[in-house]
């Protein structure tokens, strides 16, 4: 008879107490273990909330996040629900929670998630920039030309970049993404998310750096536009389409092919490949 317990991920509040889910808030109450980020924020969140944890309560940071693996996996294997909180947001998005879904996974234990707030999907949606598709790029490199090179990896990227910053670092961080993205580049500055004196600041990155210079507080997420498209010959690609066709291609998939390859309509190459037979 299977008697495996679980692993509970659970997304709390950024700001606000009152965007924690009411799965969370029974989640408090009744797990067996709950792994917290920081224990006093957990007890604070809890009794906002009007939750009172029964279970017994363990620290569950970067530095202590290997040493309290076995022990937790093996409250699992013993048939305990181990909640996992995070000071804000999600674990494991650039906070504890990796390693000890992974050793659960490994262990052939069951995972769920409590889903809820997420400063990289709050700030992504709030920029005003395109949200389609987008990478999200943890926190930005601490050094000079780590980051420099954090940003030079950007240069192409098409999709909208999110990153994690300090109120310290945000300045120098922004000023070297002018720097090496150019400081047209479309961003937004988000910071205390969800919180009283929750601010959005868009503009180019050469902009946004001028106003960070003055300082910033708070907790910050980085919202950066994706690279433009390039600009794309299109006679070029009909030549293309049709020396694939010559050499044994099928007009459809050699059209279909060169479209994906240079990101441009599949529709728009197959007539243009079309226009030219006819001319």
């Amino acid at each position: 008879m299977d008697t495996h317990g679980l692993l509970v991920l659970a997304a709390t509040p950024l700001g606000h107490s009152r965007d924690a889910s009411p799965r969370l808030v029974e989640a408090l109450g009744t797990a067996d273990v709950i792994a917290a980020e920081d224990t006093r924020k957990l007890r604070a969140l809890a009794a906002a909330l009007g939750a009172t944890p029964t279970g017994r309560v363990v620290s569950f940071y970067d530095a202590v996040e290997t040493a309290r693996l076995s022990g937790l996996v093996g409250a699992v294997e013993r048939g305990q629900t181990v909640l996992l909180v995070t000071d804000a947001g999600m674990p494991s998005v650039s906070d504890p929670g990796f390693r000890l879904v992974t050793a659960c996974v490994a262990a052939g234990l069951p995972v769920t998630c409590l889903p809820g707030p997420s400063a990289v999907t709050t700030a992504l949606v709030l920029s005003g920039l395109p949200c389609e598709r987008f990478c999200f790029e943890g926190f930005a490199p601490r050094k000079e030309g780590e980051r420099r090179r954090f940003f030079g990896e950007l240069v192409a990227e098409p999709r909208t970049a999110v990153f994690f910053e300090s109120p310290h670092r945000i300045a120098a961080t922004l000023e070297a993404a002018a720097s090496v993205l150019g400081a047209d580049r479309r961003a937004a500055v988000c910071r205390e998310l969800t919180k009283p004196y929750e601010e959005v600041r868009r503009g180019g990155l050469g902009e946004l750096a001028e106003w960070a210079a003055g300082g910033v507080r708070g907790e910050i997420t980085v919202v950066v536009a994706g690279a433009a498209p390039a600009e794309v010959d299109l006679d070029t690609l009909v030549e293309r389409v049709a020396e694939l066709v010559e050499g044994g291609a099928r007009l459809k998939e050699a059209a279909s092919d060169v479209a994906s390859a240079a990101g441009v309509s599949r529709k728009q190459l197959y007539d243009a490949v079309l226009a030219a037979r006819r001319e």
